[in-house]
């Protein structure tokens, strides 16, 4: 389940996609499943043993967050209860850069699991590339990936990842980055997320932009049946992508 990191990836003038993946084995999913918290994996620091062999463990870096420190307190015991989870070690301090992670209150942990639990290496073998640190809630893993293959080879290729694991696949969005004729706002609005995008898509078309504001962000939430935290949380994230130059 769990990542290289990310944060050195190349720009891809292939095809972006977001994918909400389930898949059997995995502690994080079985964790949010169960609690109100969510998961941000975001790297591997070990390396493969000298001889060649397999590691038997593998150490990633996570973050936890939720609403409440009571509500990270449960996600982190519940991550502590799975067997399919080794030790779990949390940093007292922020490692590395700056994480942007969602949530009131974010905790940062290495964990020890099994590698053979790892969905990267099947979603790379079929030509599927992670650009984002995975997000893992309610159960379920939000990638989002370049496709290094034709377009056309995307559903076969998904088919496969799907029959390997034992995964249960479904692409939220789809976009060409670099399309010729795109302006870079078009470009931009396709890096966002499909609740990113409808959420801002929303507030756009409820006045939310206007001067003076038609719809506050609580008419927006009611709206859409979620709470304010989270709109602002998706409005800004859309926000930052769309007004980064």
């Amino acid at each position: 389940m769990a990542i290289t990191d990310p944060g050195g990836a190349e720009e891809w003038s292939g095809t972006r996609l977001t994918l909400d993946l389930w898949h059997p084995n995995c502690w994080a999913i079985e964790a949010t499943g169960q609690t109100d918290g969510g998961v941000l994996a975001h790297a591997i620091y070990n390396s493969p043993k000298a001889n060649g062999d397999a590691p038997n463990s593998v150490n990633g870096l996570f973050t936890a967050f939720a609403d409440t420190n009571e509500d990270v307190e449960e996600l982190l015991d519940a991550i502590r209860a799975s067997d399919r989870a080794g030790d779990l070690l949390e940093l007292q301090e922020r490692f590395g850069r700056a994480r942007d992670a969602p949530g009131n209150v974010v905790r940062e942990f290495f964990l020890e699991y099994d590698p053979a639990d790892m969905m990267c290496p099947t979603l790379l073998e079929h030509g599927f590339v992670h650009s984002a640190p995975v997000r893992i809630e309610d159960g379920r893993e939000e990638w989002q990936v370049c496709f290094v293959g034709e377009r056309t080879e995307i559903r076969e290729s998904l088919d496969a990842v799907q029959e390997r694991a034992g995964a249960e696949v479904t692409v939220q969005s789809m976009s060409s980055s670099g399309q010729p004729g795109q302006s870079p706002r078009e470009q931009r609005l396709d890096t966002l997320t499909t609740t990113q995008r409808e959420v801002y898509e929303h507030a756009r078309e409820a006045g939310y932009y206007e001067w003076p504001r038609e719809a506050s962000t609580r008419d927006l939430a009611d709206d859409l049946d979620v709470s304010k935290t989270t709109l602002l949380e998706h409005l800004r994230k859309a926000e930052a992508k769309l007004l980064d130059p």
